[in-house]
């Protein structure tokens, strides 16, 4: 919104912007919020930032926790959904060094930031573009608690199909079948406008939406598609949507749902992501004779992302949820393979991608409990691994394939699939991690803490005893 700090001043001066609200990303993808009145808006913010505690953040330790938060004003944009008037703008982290700020390398801005710079460092392309689905429920009410004695979860949606027979109220029977929601029209598709708010409001904030529709599971899974964009952006766009979604889900008192399996029979939320690369201004991933259309770089980036694909897992794909979406039967991909229009493969070359301005490929095993910015630059460190490598996937052993994975129990093909658990894929991550630190994108330091914390989490959540474990276990 800004080149420089003068310039937000001075709009805020003109334009009676009354609070700044600063954003800075944890490690696990969520936002923090610091907030100034606009009269505490001056250059020194620029050159000495704000102070917090960044091991609150997930950053650092408690004794080395000081850490600066420094404003990319060029990230700026307005909230409409304040009272008073408010500027959001996304922060850098800094940390001291004797008596100087330094970028703070586990920042995951940061991290996205080199990413790009070692495509462009490589000769690689000097511009990647990226194109999430986010799919998500809509729902009307969850409520949840875990005790020592009392495990429950109520999730509710009005379009749901067990609300068909509710006569407590006059039911005028629009539901959602079973598996049923892929496209409905209005009246069933209960959350269209929502969706259409959060679309126009998206496109006021710099985020220009695809389309948006209702998806197969039928209590209000929804998906809105953006257009491309870089690394870091394609970061910053995915905490914008979150945060949009999440107020103006308020505001319809909705509540929105990213978890990737929030229902045991309904297909999960998925966060696919297609890849597209441009050098010297020109679409790089097209050639008539490859396979599918798809260039030589392709199809190396193909072969990075598959041979590192249990490795990024566990980055991707980071909650205990995910892996109760990573099952076969419900749309998610389990097999490290790629193939043309095969929602079975976990990397699908879409076939109707047909011109070399669309040609690309899709990762669709990702989901949205990912922190955005660590989950797109390990799937293109991954991509950028295989250019330069030389990796070939169908040498690989990873298809093409061209058949139903799901039944390859049926065909005498032995394939690779991703991890079952988020403990095994972080051993995975554990074993295969060096492709991340080159060019110092990722450090040793970022890749320990994160498998530190999602192994805690597993434990955690390995010794809850689950509900269903009653049903099977009690009267033994």
């Amino acid at each position: 919104m800004f080149k420089n700090i003068n310039e937000m001043i001075q709009y805020c001066k003109q334009e009676k912007v009354e609070v700044i609200d600063l954003k800075v990303v944890d490690m696990k993808g969520r936002w923090h919020r610091l907030s100034i009145t606009s009269q505490k808006l001056n250059e020194d913010i620029i050159i000495k930032g704000i102070g917090f505690d960044g091991s609150s953040y997930g950053f650092l330790t408690v004794e080395k926790s000081d850490m600066v938060m420094i404003p990319d004003v060029t990230s700026c944009y307005i909230d409409g959904y304040k009272d008073h008037k408010t500027i959001v703008v996304i922060a850098n982290i800094y940390i001291i060094v004797g008596t100087k700020l330094e970028r703070f390398e586990d920042d995951p801005r940061y991290i996205a930031e080199k990413a790009e710079l070692y495509m462009k460092d490589k000769d690689i392309a000097d511009t990647c573009l990226l194109g999430p689905e986010f799919e998500f429920f809509v729902l009307d009410h969850v409520s949840f608690k875990n005790t020592n004695q009392h495990m429950e979860v109520k999730l509710d949606s009005a379009q749901a199909n067990w609300n068909s027979s509710d006569d407590t109220y006059k039911n005028i029977g629009f539901t959602v079948p079973h598996h049923g929601g892929y496209h409905v029209d209005s009246p069933w598709d209960a959350s269209y406008e929502l969706r259409s708010e959060v679309s126009i409001e998206a496109e006021k904030i710099n985020i220009p939406i695809k389309y948006h529709h209702s998806e197969n599971g039928g209590p209000g899974q929804v998906e809105i598609e953006v257009n491309f964009a870089g690394i870091k952006e394609m970061g910053d766009r995915t905490l914008k949507m979150k945060n949009l979604l999440n107020l103006i889900g308020f505001k319809h008192r909705k509540s929105i749902t990213f978890m990737p399996k929030p229902f045991v029979d309904e297909c999960g939320n998925g966060m696919h992501v297609h890849i597209q690369l441009k050098k010297n201004n020109e679409y790089i991933m097209y050639d008539e004779k490859g396979y599918a259309g798809l260039s030589q770089l392709s199809l190396y980036m193909i072969g990075g992302i598959l041979k590192h694909a249990k490795a990024i897992t566990a980055i991707t794909n980071p909650s205990t949820n995910s892996y109760k979406r990573l099952v076969p039967g419900f749309e998610a991909p389990v097999t490290i393979a790629f193939a043309t229009a095969n929602r079975s493969a976990v990397i699908r070359i879409p076939g109707y991608t047909i011109q070399a301005d669309e040609k690309r490929f899709e990762l669709r095993s990702p989901d949205a409990t990912a922190n955005p910015y660590f989950a797109y630059s390990a799937i293109m460190m991954a991509a950028f691994d295989g250019v330069l490598n030389k990796i070939d996937p169908t040498k690989e052993g990873f298809g093409p394939f061209d058949f139903n994975l799901y039944e390859l129990k049926d065909k005498d093909i032995q394939i690779d699939s991703l991890p079952t658990t988020l403990l095994e894929a972080s051993n995975e991550l554990e074993k295969d991690y060096k492709f991340l630190l080159k060019g110092n994108v990722f450090t040793e330091n970022v890749i320990r803490n994160h498998i530190k914390k999602i192994r805690e989490e597993y434990f955690l959540v390995n010794k809850m005893p689950h509900p269903i474990e009653f049903e099977m276990y009690y009267n033994l």
